[in-house]
């Protein structure tokens, strides 16, 4: 032994070696009496320490060899149950992407069927009436969301208003021309000649924003063109007036998304946050648009065929109306829950992809007549917007 000799050290060596010597069953006499020989001669050579001092030391270090190797300690046991609640807040995040894709989906699909079902099957003929009760609608539930302090909402002022009419009134003439386009044409063959709206707004990004795309989108855009030509001429149950709707809707979509990213920075400015939630944009959309629907149905005669047709006085068809409304709404949120879970390019080909299952859907529930080459062109549509969308990533 050498002067250097430290008890502390030594004994939680010889301890830890005893240890694993008696775990495994090998434990000698000799080993034990050579043990308790550096003990002693330790507490010989470290006069100057108290024997209690050494004795609660070596307790010491052998407590945490202990708790190093046999048993688990409290904070080891928290970490494990830290990490199992952390796996399963893991899990839970992992599967909001999913939950908000579906709902985003199932408000989609159904916010165009509950609209074909009131204006074909109930035969409702004031599109522009249905879009002021499904704005109506909106509009209160936004506001009590925000008394709640669901939702956040920015205050609105006579400025923003002003800067906001020219997109609201484009927003009127979007919502108003897509109602009458669903009324006679089948959902399969809106969805496909929406595909034009794509291209009236690249080519206005390219003017207004010089904004260039790469080639890929522009063969895209080329295979839109051939799909909404040869669909329109192949389609059995063609109508030119709901044709002509569709068109004027594509043009009014593509205006409404220039004219919004043209305003909304001057927009933001005028807010108390200088920002504005998708919240806020739809209760200003929807609130604004009230009056000038109010002045539209006047000016068409609507009001006197809201008055005097049957269809108004079954209740299914408002529990519809209100519901499609409802759903109009769901769309706003659970876009935005989707897009914050996920990101702007798996949001677009969700979007894409799910002209589908609508198409479908559209054709099997409502009995559209189709032929072998409209059902072709119909697929073909559908696969020239899934093509621009990945062209566009």
């Amino acid at each position: 032994m050498t002067s250097d000799f430290n008890p502390d050290v030594d004994i939680y060596n010889d301890y830890k070696e005893s240890d694993v010597s008696s775990l495994n069953g090998k434990v000698t006499l000799r080993e034990r009496v050579n043990a308790v020989y550096k003990v002693l001669d330790g507490l010989r050579k470290q006069g100057n320490r108290s024997i209690s001092n050494i004795a609660m030391n070596a307790e010491h270090k052998a407590t945490r060899y202990f708790r190093g190797t046999r048993a688990p300690s409290a904070d080891s046991v928290n970490i494990l149950i830290d990490g199992g609640e952390k796996r399963e807040h893991g899990l839970g995040r992992k599967s909001e992407p999913l939950l908000s894709g579906t709902a985003y989906c199932i408000s989609s699909c159904s916010m165009i069927l509950l609209n074909k079902i009131v204006l074909s099957s109930y035969g409702f003929n004031a599109g522009i009436s249905l879009m002021f009760y499904q704005n109506f609608i909106s509009s209160v539930v936004v506001v009590v969301l925000a008394l709640c302090g669901v939702a956040s909402v920015e205050r609105l002022n006579w400025k923003l208003i002003r800067v906001w009419i020219p997109v609201n009134i484009i927003f009127i003439g979007m919502l108003v021309s897509g109602m009458y386009s669903l009324k006679y044409i089948n959902i399969a063959m809106v969805t496909i000649l929406k595909n034009v709206t794509n291209i009236l707004t690249a080519i206005g990004e390219y003017y207004i924003f010089h904004k260039h795309q790469n080639q890929k989108v522009w063969t895209a855009m080329f295979l839109m063109i051939i799909s909404a030509i040869s669909g329109g001429i192949t389609d059995l149950s063609f109508n030119l007036k709901g044709y002509v709707w569709q068109i004027l809707n594509c043009v009014l979509t593509a205006s409404y998304s220039l004219t919004l990213r043209l305003v909304m920075d001057k927009a933001k400015q005028l807010t108390r946050s200088g920002s504005l939630n998708e919240v806020s944009m739809v209760l200003l959309n929807n609130l604004l648009s009230l009056p000038f629907s109010i002045l539209l149905i006047f000016l068409f005669g609507e009001w006197e065929y809201v008055i005097n047709v049957d269809v108004v006085r079954i209740p299914m068809f408002w529990v519809l109306a209100t519901t499609s409304g409802l759903t109009g709404l769901s769309i706003s949120f659970t876009s935005m829950w989707f897009l914050n879970q996920t990101g702007p390019t798996t949001y677009s080909l969700v979007g894409s992809l799910n002209k589908i299952p609508i198409s479908l859907a559209g054709i099997v529930l409502f009995n559209v007549p189709l032929s072998l080459p409209n059902f072709f062109s119909i697929l073909f549509g559908l696969f020239a917007g899934v093509f621009f969308v990945k062209a566009k990533m």
